[in-house]
């Protein structure tokens, strides 16, 4: 097979850039070429691997008039930009993970006739994925049922999982740390690369509503905003709760390791983190989501028993302190949600992504052969019955 160059087109943020830099790691062990084409936000991606990176022009969707426009003309030029690339860097196939810098790319191949492969790390089919969704050689996806897919898409989805951080492969390898009935409960609150400002006022609040027997037995490490963190360590305080804070935690695939509990928002990334790593969790969607797509992940996650879900509208101090409490005094439930979590992740996310990309990649270098999307073979990967819109 001749080997030719993997093109990944992935948004600036770490939603879209982990699970390209996950599989670009695994290609390039495999001795396949790669690049990526990302917009100014890559940041250090590939300074490891060796992995070119080129940068272009890309916006979100800006509102009003002008707003508008000023995307459309800064679109336009990532397309121009992208064309180029395309012609010089002639890959064999493009694998897009979302994100507005992924259009000009996708759009360059598809008007070139270059393979695609989408990668779809929510359980709702992001905006960006949903424009080419319909001519997608294959979508792989990191939920069994994704919604919004084009209703002609079964027979293309393969359900591959969403590549986690390589140090969390560390917390997976660690046993969950059993809850006795007089131990500590370490609990680990995340909240997005910046903390969740709810979480910084809930916490101490619920706290506050436990008995003071169940109370002192919490340690509690949370990632709060710097502006929030004079309150919620006065809260704690006066709780008299031992907890650390800190505005970004450099270890935390460790934490999560010794967590018995996380609570966290509920993004593509945190869940397959969780999950890999077999830990609980109360999952609090963000409300403002694009399509709700972290509600869909919470419900998916909850449903196999792998953690509560529980809307930021129904997340009072009370209702907190009671699920809290419950855990603490029955701990099998936290045992049977660990070991749901486990068998929910997928530690091997990356290794089955870049199969599904080397046997789309194996067809394209074939100059001869033309096959049908259907007739494409997807050895060795599960399929899933995926549940369209319309369908739901």
């Amino acid at each position: 097979m001749t080997q030719g160059l993997v093109l990944l087109a992935a948004g600036g943020t770490g939603g879209h850039i982990f699970p390209a830099e996950a599989l670009a790691r695994e290609l390039v062990a495999r001795g396949r070429a790669v690049a990526l084409i990302t917009d100014r936000r890559g940041g250090a991606f590939g300074d490891e691997l060796g992995v070119p990176v080129h940068r272009i022009r890309a916006s979100s969707m800006q509102r009003g008039l002008r707003g508008k426009v000023r995307t459309g003309l800064e679109l336009a030029v990532g397309t121009w930009q992208a064309r180029g690339l395309l012609r010089d860097l002639d890959p064999v196939m493009v694998v897009g993970f979302g994100g507005y810098p992924s259009l000009p790319t996708l759009f360059a191949a598809r008007r070139a006739g270059i393979p695609y492969v989408l990668h779809e790390q929510n359980a709702v089919l992001g905006r960006a994925n949903r424009l080419f969704a319909k001519h997608a050689t294959r979508i792989a996806t990191s939920f069994e049922h994704v919604a919004l897919l084009p209703d002609d898409a079964a027979a293309r989805v393969v359900l591959t999982g969403n590549p986690t951080r390589p140090a969390i492969a560390g917390a997976a390898l660690v046993g969950y740390p059993k809850l006795t009935s007089d131990g500590r409960l370490n609990i680990l609150v995340v909240g997005g690369s910046q903390g969740a400002h709810v979480f910084s006022e809930i916490m101490p609040a619920a706290l506050a509503h436990m008995p003071e027997n169940l109370r002192r037995r919490i340690s509690i490490a949370q990632q709060c905003r710097a502006d929030d963190l004079p309150e919620a360590r006065a809260g704690f305080a006066r709780c008299g709760v031992t907890a650390e804070l800190a505005t970004f935690f450099q270890d935390m695939p460790s934490r999560l390791a010794s967590a018995h509990l996380v609570i966290a928002r509920a993004g593509a990334s945190t869940c397959a983190e969780l999950t890999v790593a077999g830990r609980p969790a109360i999952l609090v969607p963000y409300p403002f989501a694009m399509d709700d797509h972290q509600a869909a992940n919470a419900e998916q996650v909850a449903a196999s028993g792998a953690a509560w879900a529980i809307p930021q509208r129904a997340l009072t101090p009370m209702a907190l302190a009671t699920r809290l409490e419950t855990l603490m005094t029955a701990s099998s439930g936290l045992d049977k949600a660990a070991e749901a979590a486990r068998a929910l992740g997928r530690p091997d996310a990356a290794q089955r992504l870049a199969d599904l990309v080397e046997q789309v990649a194996s067809r394209a270098t074939r100059p001869i052969e033309t096959k049908t999307v259907e007739s494409l073979p997807v050895e060795g990967l599960e399929r899933r019955t995926i549940l369209s819109h319309a369908a739901e």
